[in-house]
Protein backbone atom coordinates (compact mmCIF):
# COMPACT_ATOMS: atom_id res chain seq x y z
CA UNK A 1 0.00 0.00 0.00
CA UNK A 2 1.37 3.41 -0.99
CA UNK A 3 2.67 5.73 1.71
CA UNK A 4 3.23 9.47 1.75
CA UNK A 5 6.95 9.04 1.05
CA UNK A 6 6.10 7.55 -2.36
CA UNK A 7 5.15 11.06 -3.53
CA UNK A 8 8.49 12.66 -2.59
CA UNK A 9 9.45 13.55 -6.21
CA UNK A 10 6.28 15.63 -6.63
CA UNK A 11 6.09 19.37 -5.91
CA UNK A 12 5.15 19.96 -2.29
CA UNK A 13 1.66 21.30 -2.99
CA UNK A 14 0.73 18.39 -5.23
CA UNK A 15 2.36 15.92 -2.86
CA UNK A 16 0.13 17.19 -0.07
CA UNK A 17 -2.97 16.81 -2.26
CA UNK A 18 -1.94 13.28 -3.24
CA UNK A 19 -1.49 12.42 0.44
CA UNK A 20 -4.96 13.77 1.19
CA UNK A 21 -6.45 11.80 -1.70
CA UNK A 22 -5.12 8.46 -0.48
CA UNK A 23 -6.09 9.21 3.11
CA UNK A 24 -9.59 10.25 2.02
CA UNK A 25 -10.06 6.96 0.16
CA UNK A 26 -8.73 4.95 3.10
CA UNK A 27 -11.59 6.27 5.19
CA UNK A 28 -14.02 4.30 3.06
CA UNK A 29 -14.60 0.64 3.78
CA UNK A 30 -14.58 -0.12 0.05
CA UNK A 31 -15.37 1.77 -3.15
CA UNK A 32 -16.70 1.43 -6.67
CA UNK A 33 -15.07 3.96 -8.99
CA UNK A 34 -17.26 5.21 -11.84
CA UNK A 35 -14.46 5.00 -14.38
CA UNK A 36 -14.41 6.13 -17.97
CA UNK A 37 -11.16 6.15 -19.92
CA UNK A 38 -10.63 9.82 -19.03
CA UNK A 39 -7.78 11.09 -16.90
CA UNK A 40 -9.90 12.18 -13.91
CA UNK A 41 -11.61 8.89 -13.10
CA UNK A 42 -8.48 6.94 -14.06
CA UNK A 43 -6.50 8.81 -11.41
CA UNK A 44 -9.22 8.05 -8.85
CA UNK A 45 -9.10 4.36 -9.84
CA UNK A 46 -5.32 4.31 -9.42
CA UNK A 47 -5.55 6.05 -6.05
CA UNK A 48 -8.28 3.66 -4.92
CA UNK A 49 -6.17 0.66 -5.92
CA UNK A 50 -3.24 2.04 -3.92
CA UNK A 51 -5.31 2.98 -0.89
CA UNK A 52 -7.73 0.06 -0.71
CA UNK A 53 -6.18 -2.68 -2.86
CA UNK A 54 -8.77 -5.43 -3.44
CA UNK A 55 -11.48 -3.39 -1.70
CA UNK A 56 -11.75 -1.22 -4.83
CA UNK A 57 -13.53 -1.97 -8.08
CA UNK A 58 -13.78 0.15 -11.24
CA UNK A 59 -17.06 0.24 -13.16
CA UNK A 60 -17.34 1.44 -16.77
CA UNK A 61 -20.64 2.14 -18.51
CA UNK A 62 -21.45 0.51 -21.83
CA UNK A 63 -24.18 1.96 -24.04
CA UNK A 64 -24.72 3.57 -27.43
CA UNK A 65 -23.47 6.86 -25.99
CA UNK A 66 -19.99 5.47 -25.21
CA UNK A 67 -17.51 4.84 -28.04
CA UNK A 68 -16.36 1.22 -28.12
CA UNK A 69 -12.75 2.44 -28.19
CA UNK A 70 -13.27 4.19 -24.85
CA UNK A 71 -14.56 1.00 -23.21
CA UNK A 72 -11.60 -0.96 -24.55
CA UNK A 73 -9.19 1.68 -23.26
CA UNK A 74 -10.86 1.60 -19.83
CA UNK A 75 -10.31 -2.16 -19.75
CA UNK A 76 -6.63 -1.68 -20.62
CA UNK A 77 -6.21 1.01 -17.98
CA UNK A 78 -7.80 -1.15 -15.30
CA UNK A 79 -5.37 -3.95 -16.14
CA UNK A 80 -2.45 -1.50 -15.98
CA UNK A 81 -3.60 -0.15 -12.62
CA UNK A 82 -4.35 -3.60 -11.25
CA UNK A 83 -7.90 -2.84 -10.17
CA UNK A 84 -10.86 -5.19 -10.57
CA UNK A 85 -12.96 -3.96 -13.47
CA UNK A 86 -16.58 -4.42 -14.49
CA UNK A 87 -18.32 -3.17 -17.65
CA UNK A 88 -21.92 -2.31 -16.79
CA UNK A 89 -24.60 -2.04 -19.47
CA UNK A 90 -26.72 1.07 -18.90
CA UNK A 91 -30.16 1.83 -20.30
CA UNK A 92 -30.38 5.61 -20.47
CA UNK A 93 -31.92 5.38 -23.96
CA UNK A 94 -34.99 3.83 -22.35
CA UNK A 95 -35.70 7.12 -20.59
CA UNK A 96 -37.90 9.57 -22.55
CA UNK A 97 -36.33 12.42 -20.55
CA UNK A 98 -32.86 11.39 -21.73
CA UNK A 99 -33.91 10.90 -25.35
CA UNK A 100 -35.64 14.31 -25.39
CA UNK A 101 -32.16 15.85 -24.99
CA UNK A 102 -32.94 18.90 -22.88
CA UNK A 103 -29.98 20.65 -21.21
CA UNK A 104 -30.35 18.28 -18.23
CA UNK A 105 -29.72 15.17 -20.35
CA UNK A 106 -26.54 14.41 -18.39
CA UNK A 107 -28.54 14.31 -15.16
CA UNK A 108 -30.62 11.43 -16.48
CA UNK A 109 -27.54 9.65 -17.83
CA UNK A 110 -25.64 9.88 -14.55
CA UNK A 111 -28.73 8.89 -12.59
CA UNK A 112 -28.91 5.72 -14.69
CA UNK A 113 -25.17 5.06 -14.25
CA UNK A 114 -24.97 5.64 -10.51
CA UNK A 115 -28.28 3.87 -9.97
CA UNK A 116 -27.02 0.87 -11.93
CA UNK A 117 -23.81 0.74 -9.90
CA UNK A 118 -25.78 1.02 -6.65
CA UNK A 119 -28.06 -1.81 -7.75
CA UNK A 120 -24.98 -4.03 -8.16
CA UNK A 121 -23.62 -3.14 -4.69
CA UNK A 122 -24.14 -6.57 -3.16
CA UNK A 123 -22.78 -8.36 -6.21
CA UNK A 124 -19.67 -6.18 -6.52
CA UNK A 125 -19.05 -5.81 -2.80
CA UNK A 126 -18.50 -2.12 -2.15
CA UNK A 127 -19.77 0.44 0.34
CA UNK A 128 -19.35 3.78 -1.46
CA UNK A 129 -19.44 5.04 -5.06
CA UNK A 130 -16.80 7.61 -6.04
CA UNK A 131 -16.32 9.59 -9.25
CA UNK A 132 -13.74 11.81 -10.95
CA UNK A 133 -15.38 15.22 -10.44
CA UNK A 134 -12.84 17.92 -9.56
CA UNK A 135 -12.58 21.62 -8.72
CA UNK A 136 -12.62 22.67 -12.37
CA UNK A 137 -16.11 21.21 -12.73
CA UNK A 138 -17.58 23.76 -10.35
CA UNK A 139 -19.43 26.63 -12.00
CA UNK A 140 -19.73 24.83 -15.35
CA UNK A 141 -22.91 23.29 -16.77
CA UNK A 142 -22.70 19.94 -14.97
CA UNK A 143 -26.15 18.50 -14.24
CA UNK A 144 -24.44 15.15 -13.68
CA UNK A 145 -23.09 16.51 -10.41
CA UNK A 146 -26.65 16.96 -9.21
CA UNK A 147 -27.26 13.27 -9.91
CA UNK A 148 -24.16 12.41 -7.88
CA UNK A 149 -25.41 14.45 -4.96
CA UNK A 150 -28.86 12.83 -5.14
CA UNK A 151 -27.33 9.34 -4.94
CA UNK A 152 -24.62 10.17 -2.37
CA UNK A 153 -21.74 9.63 -4.81
CA UNK A 154 -18.48 10.99 -3.42
CA UNK A 155 -15.95 13.13 -5.30
CA UNK A 156 -12.55 12.69 -3.63
CA UNK A 157 -10.66 14.82 -6.17
CA UNK A 158 -13.02 17.70 -5.52
CA UNK A 159 -12.86 17.21 -1.76
CA UNK A 160 -9.06 17.27 -1.86
CA UNK A 161 -8.86 20.43 -3.99
CA UNK A 162 -7.62 18.88 -7.23
CA UNK A 163 -7.73 20.95 -10.41
CA UNK A 164 -7.22 19.51 -13.89
CA UNK A 165 -3.52 20.43 -14.01
CA UNK A 166 -2.96 18.63 -10.69
CA UNK A 167 -4.73 15.53 -11.98
CA UNK A 168 -2.67 15.43 -15.18
CA UNK A 169 0.56 15.90 -13.23
CA UNK A 170 -0.30 13.06 -10.84
CA UNK A 171 -1.35 10.82 -13.73
CA UNK A 172 1.98 11.49 -15.42
CA UNK A 173 3.81 10.71 -12.19
CA UNK A 174 1.97 7.40 -12.06
CA UNK A 175 2.80 6.69 -15.73
CA UNK A 176 -0.83 6.56 -16.73
CA UNK A 177 -0.94 6.85 -20.54
CA UNK A 178 -4.02 9.11 -20.45
CA UNK A 179 -2.23 11.86 -18.51
CA UNK A 180 -2.42 14.22 -21.50
CA UNK A 181 -5.55 12.79 -23.14
CA UNK A 182 -8.01 15.44 -24.32
CA UNK A 183 -11.43 15.46 -22.71
CA UNK A 184 -13.78 12.99 -24.39
CA UNK A 185 -17.40 13.47 -23.30
CA UNK A 186 -20.01 10.92 -24.30
CA UNK A 187 -21.31 10.81 -27.86
CA UNK A 188 -24.70 12.16 -26.83
CA UNK A 189 -23.01 15.43 -25.88
CA UNK A 190 -22.37 16.00 -29.60
CA UNK A 191 -26.08 16.16 -30.38
CA UNK A 192 -27.69 19.59 -30.23
CA UNK A 193 -30.20 20.14 -27.44
CA UNK A 194 -33.74 19.48 -28.66
CA UNK A 195 -32.61 16.96 -31.27
CA UNK A 196 -33.58 13.52 -30.00
CA UNK A 197 -30.70 11.35 -28.86
CA UNK A 198 -30.87 7.98 -30.63
CA UNK A 199 -28.38 5.12 -31.00
CA UNK A 200 -28.40 5.76 -34.75
CA UNK A 201 -27.27 9.37 -34.25
CA UNK A 202 -24.59 8.56 -31.68
CA UNK A 203 -23.26 5.78 -33.91
CA UNK A 204 -23.17 8.21 -36.83
CA UNK A 205 -21.11 10.66 -34.78
CA UNK A 206 -18.79 7.92 -33.54
CA UNK A 207 -18.02 6.72 -37.06
CA UNK A 208 -17.58 10.27 -38.38
CA UNK A 209 -15.10 11.19 -35.64
CA UNK A 210 -13.20 7.92 -36.06
CA UNK A 211 -12.86 8.57 -39.80
CA UNK A 212 -11.61 12.13 -39.32
CA UNK A 213 -9.14 11.17 -36.59
CA UNK A 214 -7.61 8.39 -38.66
CA UNK A 215 -7.68 10.07 -42.06
CA UNK A 216 -6.31 13.45 -40.95
CA UNK A 217 -4.33 12.43 -37.85
CA UNK A 218 -6.48 14.59 -35.59
CA UNK A 219 -6.15 14.33 -31.84
CA UNK A 220 -8.90 16.66 -30.69
CA UNK A 221 -12.12 17.28 -32.60
CA UNK A 222 -15.89 17.16 -32.37
CA UNK A 223 -18.54 16.30 -34.93
CA UNK A 224 -21.58 18.20 -33.67
CA UNK A 225 -24.88 16.72 -34.81
CA UNK A 226 -27.14 19.70 -35.42
CA UNK A 227 -30.83 19.74 -36.42
CA UNK A 228 -31.57 18.78 -40.00
CA UNK A 229 -28.85 16.10 -40.00
CA UNK A 230 -26.14 18.76 -40.31
CA UNK A 231 -22.62 17.82 -39.23
CA UNK A 232 -20.62 20.74 -37.78
CA UNK A 233 -16.96 19.79 -37.53
CA UNK A 234 -14.79 21.46 -34.92
CA UNK A 235 -10.99 21.11 -35.07
CA UNK A 236 -8.10 23.22 -33.87
CA UNK A 237 -7.91 26.42 -35.98
CA UNK A 238 -4.54 25.51 -37.49
CA UNK A 239 -6.04 22.30 -38.93
CA UNK A 240 -9.02 23.95 -40.61
CA UNK A 241 -7.13 24.55 -43.91
CA UNK A 242 -6.30 20.82 -44.08
CA UNK A 243 -9.96 19.87 -43.96
CA UNK A 244 -11.16 22.76 -46.11
CA UNK A 245 -8.82 22.00 -49.03
CA UNK A 246 -10.93 21.01 -52.08
CA UNK A 247 -9.98 17.33 -52.27
CA UNK A 248 -10.18 16.85 -48.51
CA UNK A 249 -13.53 18.60 -48.17
CA UNK A 250 -14.98 16.51 -50.98
CA UNK A 251 -13.74 13.32 -49.32
CA UNK A 252 -15.15 14.38 -45.95
CA UNK A 253 -18.50 15.25 -47.48
CA UNK A 254 -18.72 11.90 -49.26
CA UNK A 255 -17.87 9.95 -46.12
CA UNK A 256 -20.15 11.82 -43.74
CA UNK A 257 -23.12 11.86 -46.11
CA UNK A 258 -22.67 8.11 -46.55
CA UNK A 259 -23.12 7.86 -42.76
CA UNK A 260 -26.44 9.69 -42.93
CA UNK A 261 -25.60 13.36 -42.58
CA UNK A 262 -27.30 15.56 -45.17
CA UNK A 263 -25.05 18.62 -44.79
CA UNK A 264 -21.41 18.95 -43.70
CA UNK A 265 -19.78 22.14 -42.44
CA UNK A 266 -16.49 23.13 -40.81
CA UNK A 267 -16.83 25.58 -37.92
CA UNK A 268 -14.44 28.47 -38.61
CA UNK A 269 -14.29 29.30 -34.89
CA UNK A 270 -12.47 26.01 -34.34
CA UNK A 271 -12.71 23.46 -31.55
CA UNK A 272 -14.15 24.56 -28.21
CA UNK A 273 -15.49 22.40 -25.46
CA UNK A 274 -19.21 22.73 -24.72
CA UNK A 275 -20.00 24.86 -27.75
CA UNK A 276 -23.56 23.51 -27.89
CA UNK A 277 -24.27 25.33 -24.62
CA UNK A 278 -23.79 28.65 -26.39
CA UNK A 279 -27.32 28.56 -27.82
CA UNK A 280 -28.98 27.75 -24.47
CA UNK A 281 -30.14 30.70 -22.33
CA UNK A 282 -28.09 31.08 -19.14
CA UNK A 283 -31.27 30.94 -17.05
CA UNK A 284 -32.11 27.52 -18.49
CA UNK A 285 -28.62 26.17 -17.75
CA UNK A 286 -28.90 27.42 -14.17
CA UNK A 287 -32.27 25.73 -13.81
CA UNK A 288 -31.01 22.38 -15.04
CA UNK A 289 -27.92 22.64 -12.82
CA UNK A 290 -30.24 22.91 -9.85
CA UNK A 291 -29.08 26.47 -9.09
Amino acid sequence: MASETDFAPLPQTLRAKADRLLNALRRYESVAVAMSAGVDSTVVAKAAALALEDRAVAVTASSASVPRAEIEQAEELARLIGIRHVVLSTNEFDSPLYVANAPDRCFHCKTELYGGIAAAQEQLGFATIVNGANADDLGDHRPGMRAAADLNVQSPLLDCGFHKDDIRALARFWNLPVWDKPASPCLSSRIAYGVEVTPERTHRVERAEAFLKERFNLRELRVRHEAGDLARIEVQPNRIPDLAAPEASQEITRELTSLGFKFVTIDLAGFRSGSLNAVVPVEMLRHHNGA
